[in-house]
């Protein structure tokens, strides 16, 4: 089955393996990913406590960094997500530069706007929209 308007991924940097090439080479591996720019988000696991990096393609509005809780359409909100409803203190990597973030949910009012803005970069958003009942969030990382 295909499904309209999906671009299929280069899937050969992914996971921890993105990390891990991502933070030894200070994003020289890994910040561009299927031509588009990637961050490592890093938030507090909300059940154990202990440190969990992500890998998230990424956009920018002014001084924030936009970020998307797709999980590819899944029916359930990233860990990720989860970890930051529980505290939205985080922390970024874009390249060689780590910044203290506050992490908030987009507001219905505002999230047209900046969902455009990553669907400009990653158009696959909108498919995985289709994909799910849920409404995907939209996650706006302030610098601290």
């Amino acid at each position: 089955m295909t499904e309209i308007d999906f671009q299929l991924p280069d899937r050969t940097l992914l996971g921890e393996e993105h990390v891990r090439r991502y933070q030894e080479t200070d994003g020289e591996v890994g910040y561009l990913w299927n031509a588009v720019p990637t961050l490592l988000l890093t938030t507090v696991g909300r059940r154990t406590g202990e440190a969990r990096t992500t890998p998230l393609i990424f956009g920018r509005d002014g001084d924030d960094y936009l970020v998307i809780a797709s999980t590819g359409g899944s029916p359930r909100h990233p860990a990720w997500y989860l970890n930051l409803a529980a505290n939205p203190q985080a922390e970024i990597q874009v390249r060689a530069d780590h910044l203290a973030v506050t992490a908030r949910t987009a507001t219905e009012q505002e999230k047209p706007r900046l969902w455009a803005i990553m669907t400009d970069q990653w158009p696959n958003y909108n498919v995985y929209q289709r994909r799910t009942e849920r409404v995907i969030p939209l996650v706006v990382l302030t610098p601290s």
